[in-house]
């Protein structure tokens, strides 16, 4: 049986991870591949709760601390529920966004301590990190142009913030990035959409998890 995989993306606003995965796992499918999809905070009914709560803006404000406990609170139940048995089950999971958002919102963004932030990684995750990590990076302007040029719901807690808040982030990515190279693969997502898709296909192709 084929091993399982556990692959996110990660990346700003606008770089276009929810068109990237599903794409990807569409290309899964035609090789025989049917893997799980998933986002955090979210992915299961109690963890798409506490999203929520993070999420949506309120005239009461959500101190730093708590949005990030209620991140990992929400990726504590995620992977109970759904990621590890998922993968001990042999399936691959895809995920849109994962602990590596967390250093870069909550750590870049909103400045809290890295190391704090570890710690709670190895409270919630033990040993469990990703097998491989998209970082679809973009210029901060040009990903928040694609986001207001969305139509539908108004925008969310952080994407109201402003492009300084961003900019944090995207160095604090590519600083895991370049910490990180075998795991994280940077990809410039400011092209088509197929370039993207093609060079994430490349990645796997060249780890020999696909053919």
């Amino acid at each position: 049986m084929m091993q399982a995989r556990f692959i996110t993306i990660e990346g700003i606003e606008g770089v276009g991870k929810s068109t990237q995965i599903a794409r990807l796992a569409a290309a899964l499918e035609q090789r025989g591949i049917q893997p799980i999809l998933s986002r955090e905070p979210g992915g299961t009914p109690m963890a798409e709760q506490i999203r929520a709560l993070v999420l949506q803006a309120r005239e009461e404000p959500l101190p730093p601390t708590a949005e990030l406990l209620l991140m990992f609170a929400a990726r504590a139940v995620h992977l109970h529920n759904l990621i590890e048995p998922n993968l001990a089950s042999g399936r691959w999971v895809l995920c849109d966004r994962f602990t590596d958002a967390t250093f870069a919102y909550q750590g870049g963004g909103r400045g809290l301590d890295a190391n704090t932030i570890g710690q709670l990684e190895s409270l919630v995750q033990g040993a469990r990190r990703p097998d491989l990590t998209f970082l679809l990076d973009a210029p901060v302007e040009l990903g928040l142009t694609r986001v207001r040029q969305r139509s539908g719901s108004s925008p969310d807690r952080f994407e109201s913030e402003k492009a300084a808040f961003f900019e944090r982030v995207r160095a604090a990515y590519l600083t895991r990035a370049a910490a990180e190279p075998a795991r994280i693969a940077v990809i410039d997502a400011s092209g088509t959409e197929d370039a993207v898709s093609t060079r994430m296909l490349e990645i796997l192709e060249a780890r020999a998890w696909i053919s």
